[in-house]
């Protein structure tokens, strides 16, 4: 039963799902940040889509960063590149799940530019979560 738990708790608090939202607001200007300089490189540039998506990652996770810490986790900014690590580290294994998401759905017949789109959505509660627990917690 998740009531009594720690997760409960957490699930109660208002405070958590103002931040989700916020999260959730800065991952939806990542996510088009993301598809667009994505969609630019594969159709304008005719760059590989696989390193498409690490170049359109290495752009939204600059602006997804900087927006979460200076709104989203403002009440936990900690050191600026002690935190900016920990949010690479993330970013990072969630770029390694897209690009295992994206390779399947693009080998499954799927479009590049709807296969990224869904690839992303399917990473972000593993990017949440990180982000949350790790990179930008408070001190206990």
């Amino acid at each position: 039963m998740i009531a009594g738990t720690r997760a409960g708790r957490a699930l109660r608090r208002p405070r958590n799902w103002i931040q989700l939202a916020k999260f959730a607001t800065v991952g939806a200007s990542g996510y088009v940040v993301n598809l667009s300089v994505y969609a630019a490189l594969v159709e304008l540039a005719g760059i590989h889509y696989l390193v498409a998506a690490v170049c359109s990652f290495l752009v939204a996770v600059t602006n997804n960063y900087t927006w979460n810490r200076l709104w989203t986790f403002r009440d936990q900014r900690g050191h600026v590149a002690y935190q900016g690590m920990r949010f690479f580290v993330v970013s990072v294994a969630a770029l390694g799940a897209n690009l295992a998401f994206l390779e399947a759905l693009v080998s499954a017949g799927l479009g590049k530019i709807p296969a990224q789109a869904v690839a992303i959505v399917l990473v972000t509660p593993l990017n949440f979560v990180g982000n949350k627990l790790w990179s930008f917690r408070t001190k206990s």
